[in-house]
């Protein structure tokens, strides 16, 4: 499309085309039934009309293809192209003609020229063609500035420029969630849950062709976007991964820190960057975008001082049995303590063991594994509470309720 045209005082004419995939043709049915006036005057129009799908002409979308009839949407993450052509429209021959184009955002100014040489002469009727293309990375408006510098044969310098303004649009509405999940297992410690929700905000669907977390260096990750079906994975969104207008789907990943960082308990901790998603879709004719977030941080959850964990416990236990559990002790102050450990019991749960023993001292970052042994007095659901730990240095106690459940059945006797 011919967006503009220099003035006809200069000898050379410039020209600037947005170039972009054709549409296909849509047209717009008429019918009526057999009884009505026309009879099937609308049916034989519509099967010699080129542009209908023979078999089914009654259909909106047509075999043809249309030409852009303006200059459409710029979406974030697509490629901008354009065609630049100068035209030498006088009778004499041009001398020196350097055509530059460049591009001028909110942030930047960019040079999109392929060559910034100049052509040594034009002769009349000729011309010097270019073909710029930009990935384009900014919302908001961007102005396409086209610059022509020139000289006559009589030795006159003359120079103009165009500018061309549009705006570009954004795609996908992005939207993301975590969820911290702390395990059970020493194996599997602090994951991180990450739900990634992408809305299609165009007029057009869209196909997904990938979207993808990048962890950042402290992290693994594992998609939880597929299902396993005949040994091998399927999308959960099914083979055709179309989003249509408006249409939001959710994508979800699993982070665990890498056992490196894992073990060094303050270095996860606070605000930590887990990654940035990486989106990729094709539209219409197979026009492809992509978008990379920015990293994506989100918030370590908070131990205080002393971080207590579960490394082993059963699921179920029987009624006035004895079971143990194993417990990892974390030092995630920066000074070392002397700890104390201290068992209160409850009305369904008590210690078995010694209270107010000493764990001796955990240095900063240091862990230990500390083994218990309890009793169930009430059988059903229970929790695991009353643990204390004292840091003697400080003279400072650490209470932990509420540690854990475990499900108490009746003993053998019982069943009887």
């Amino acid at each position: 499309m011919d967006v503009s045209q220099a003035k006809q005082e200069h000898l050379l004419a410039l020209k600037v085309m947005r170039l972009t995939k054709p549409t296909l043709f849509t047209n717009l049915p008429v019918t009526c039934e057999e009884r009505d006036l026309p009879g099937d005057l609308f049916g034989r129009l519509m099967q010699n009309d080129p542009s209908t799908i023979k078999g089914a002409e009654t259909l909106m979308l047509g075999e043809m293809l249309t030409l852009p009839q303006n200059f459409g949407n710029i979406f974030l993450g697509e490629t901008f192209s354009s065609y630049i052509s100068v035209h030498n429209d006088s009778s004499q021959v041009v001398k020196d003609i350097l055509v530059k184009a460049d591009l001028q955002t909110s942030s930047q100014r960019l040079n999109l020229s392929a060559s910034n040489s100049t052509v040594a002469e034009l002769k009349p009727e000729c011309c010097i063609d270019d073909v710029i293309h930009h990935e384009v990375k900014e919302i908001g408006t961007h102005i396409l500035v086209c610059a022509v510098s020139y000289t006559t044969q009589y030795g006159e310098k003359l120079y103009f420029r165009k500018f061309f303004k549009f705006q570009v649009l954004k795609p996908l509405d992005v939207k993301t969630k975590f969820y911290n999940a702390e395990s059970d297992l020493s194996s599997v410690t602090d994951e991180v849950f990450l739900e990634a929700q992408i809305q299609n905000i165009t007029t057009s669907p869209m196909f997904m062709e990938k979207v993808s977390l990048e962890p950042s260096m402290m992290y693994n990750v594992t998609e939880l976007n597929t299902v396993t079906h005949q040994d091998h994975g399927v999308s959960t969104f099914g083979k055709m991964s179309y989003l249509q207008p408006m249409d939001t789907r959710q994508y979800l990943y699993c982070l665990t820190p890498k056992p490196e960082y894992a073990e060094k308990a303050g270095v996860i901790k606070g605000v930590t960057v887990i990654g940035k998603l990486d989106i990729v879709w094709k539209t219409n004719l197979g026009e492809r975008g992509r978008l990379q977030t920015s990293q994506l941080q989100r918030m370590a959850p908070g131990y205080g001082d002393i971080r207590l964990s579960m490394e082993v416990i059963p699921d179920t236990v029987s009624l006035e049995e004895p079971f143990d559990i194993r417990c990892k002790i974390t030092n995630c102050s920066e000074r070392t303590m002397d700890l104390l450990v201290d068992m209160i019991n409850t009305a369904s749960v008590h210690w078995c063991g010694v209270s107010g023993r000493p764990l001796g001292k955990l240095s900063p970052g240091a862990s230990l594994s500390l083994p218990l042994t309890l009793l169930a007095s009430v059988q059903g659901l229970q929790t695991i509470s009353g643990l204390r730990l004292t840091d003697s240095f400080l003279k400072r106690t650490y209470e932990y309720d509420d540690v854990a459940q475990v499900k108490h059945l009746p003993g053998p006797a019982e069943l009887i």
